[in-house]
């Protein structure tokens, strides 16, 4: 049970890596500090949007407009470690 609990936490905390630097790169690109028209820088940002925008946009569509500013990845970073320590405290109870 401790190896289950070992890879949901490691992919928990992959995922927060792969949302700060989905919005690092946003950022980045905003601030016209990276060129989109880089194959690498395209294909990174591809894929960072493929894998974290299925969970960012039922947030988006949520949250009330703030005039350009996102919080969605701050909102979804805490719910999945709100996830991750419920998860833990369950199987703590158990065993």
């Amino acid at each position: 049970m401790r190896s289950l609990l070992w890879l949901f936490d490691n992919i928990i905390t992959l995922y927060v890596y792969l949302l700060i630097a989905s919005a690092v790169l946003s950022w980045l690109v905003a601030f016209n500090v990276v060129n989109v028209r880089n194959p690498i820088v395209s294909q990174i940002g591809e894929f960072l949007f493929r894998v974290t925008e299925p969970a960012l946009r039922p947030i988006r569509r949520i949250l009330p407009n703030l005039g350009g500013i996102d919080i969605s990845p701050i909102i979804l970073v805490l719910g999945l470690f709100f996830l991750r320590n419920l998860v833990f405290e369950l199987f703590a109870s158990v065993a």
